[in-house]
């Protein structure tokens, strides 16, 4: 078996290794696509449904939307159009003919949307309008990696509309918090939930706000975002309402997105040098059965046994038994630990004599991962470990993050800190401040964190005072 490439030695030669040797992508015949293999397909799939029955829980629900949009639909919102024009692929030529107008493929939906919008929503009575949908979207992109950043990318987008500016503001947070509770819960993976800053925010919003991670590089990913839109798009397309006093009004919007990058992600988030590590609540194998044998007859009774394991186990977990034949142990062990599979059950004749399995984590290497455990209480002590992987991951990630992150009061400060990963400082919210970073360092503001200490300094750039700390970083 071809072996990773270390991340010490290259990073993202490493990245782009495991994504291929564990079978989640592969590269398309188009410049900056990929193909989703089925298991990479099954994590988006776990991703994917562990924020669809939170959104439902919150009363959105699911609704499909065109991927081609007229031209002057983006057009009618100045700052969109500009923020996303050089990134737009444009139509012109349909059924042999040249089109009358062009159609954009969907970079992102808020123009159509809005325009649907402006159709169905009438009265105070049809808000709030909350709406999702998965689909597809089409970026073009320059410089692109696998579920990173690709040509074609998928995602849920959410869009909704408020009658009031406090119950969109309200909205946007909420998201933000299901995005958060995503990350560390399923994904486990500690993010900081901020505030973007004007230079970064989305092309249209009044503000965007944003989890940003850390990867196993120290580089900062951001995760998700969500958008308070204000009544720029209501007022471009004219999305109105008749009130209780029976005045028109424009609404308030918001919209919000995660995407496939969120695999990448986890990847790199808790990936080492023998490929994936995934977390179990997201894993698309959770428990792998490897039985052991040197012949025929012990090839039957650890096969009888694997069956009993497999019984004792679904369907609480999502498993698979490896029975293939001509493989060695060792050599299905370091093909599942590539995969990431988070517990791994070894049951060779010895055990099978003792009756008892052994348990292996794939987030412990070695002999440090190991126990036995008797079949008689194996459900119990599988459920149990599995909860106690995915509680070891995010504290390895959390103490990752905290061990790359400094706090800093002068400039110097600043590109020591963002050389090795996060750098909180205070900034006083001028551009200038923040280019000036962005050109000496290459790091950007990521976010300015919601939870700020109390207080005020003086800015890290030009020394003015500041009343909020950003978080600086380099970031994918």
């Amino acid at each position: 078996m071809a072996k990773v490439t270390p991340r010490s030695e290259d990073y993202a030669r490493w990245y782009t290794d495991v994504v291929q040797m564990a079978d989640l992508a592969d590269y398309a015949p188009v410049r900056g696509c990929m193909v989703i293999k089925p298991y990479g397909y099954s994590l988006w799939e776990n991703i994917r449904n562990s924020l669809d029955w939170r959104f439902k829980a919150t009363g959105h629900v699911n609704a499909y939307f065109p991927l081609f949009i007229p031209m002057s639909f983006l057009e009618k919102e100045a700052e969109h159009v500009e923020g996303f024009a050089p990134e737009l692929a444009v139509v012109t030529v349909g059924g042999g003919k040249k089109l009358e107008e062009p159609l954009v493929v969907r970079p992102t939906s808020e123009t159509v949307i809005g325009h649907m919008y402006a159709k169905w929503i009438q009265s105070y009575r049809d808000l709030p309008l909350l709406i999702n949908q998965w689909a597809n979207v089409v970026r073009w992109e320059m410089r692109t990696r696998l579920f990173l950043r690709t040509m074609e990318f998928l995602w849920q987008e959410g869009h909704t509309a408020h009658a009031t500016a406090a119950e969109a503001l309200e909205e946007t947070l909420r998201i933000l918090d299901i995005y958060a509770e995503v990350a560390i819960e399923e994904a486990a993976i500690p993010v900081i939930k901020g505030r973007k800053s004007e230079s970064e925010k989305f092309a249209g919003a009044v503000t965007s706000y944003t989890i940003e991670a850390m990867m196993g590089d120290r580089r900062a990913l951001q995760a998700g975002t969500s958008h308070f839109l204000g009544q720029n798009f209501a007022q471009a397309f004219d999305i109105t309402f008749l009130d209780q006093n029976n005045e028109s009004q424009y609404v308030w919007t918001t919209s919000w997105g995660m995407s496939t990058r969120m695999v990448g992600a986890v990847i790199m988030a808790h990936g080492d040098d023998q490929g994936l590590r995934l977390p179990p609540r997201l894993a698309p194998i959770q428990v792998v059965v490897v039985p052991i044998w040197r012949d025929e007859g012990q090839r039957a009774t650890a096969l009888e046994a694997a069956a009993q394991v497999q019984a004792a186990l679904e369907p609480e977990v999502r498993l698979k038994v490896d029975d293939r034949d001509g493989l060695s142990p060792g050599w299905k062990f370091n093909d599942w630990e590539m995969r990431g599979v988070p517990l791994r059950v070894e049951i060779g004749p010895r055990d099978v004599a003792q009756g008892q399995v052994v348990l292996a984590r794939r987030d412990k290497p070695g002999r440090e991962g190991k126990s036995s455990v008797p079949m008689s209480g194996l459900a119990n002590a599988v459920r149990e470990m599995l909860m106690t992987i995915q509680a070891d991951m995010y504290r390895q990630a959390l103490a990752f993050r905290e061990a790359h992150t400094r706090y800093v009061d002068d400039f110097e400060g600043l590109r020591e800190a963002v050389a090795d990963g996060f750098a909180y400082a205070w900034w006083c919210g001028s551009p200038a401040c923040e280019a000036k970073v962005k050109e000496e360092t290459s790091a950007t503001i990521r976010c300015v964190p919601l939870e700020q200490e109390q207080g005020a300094g003086t800015c890290v750039v030009c020394g003015e005072r500041a009343e909020e700390r950003a978080v600086f970083s380099r970031a994918y």
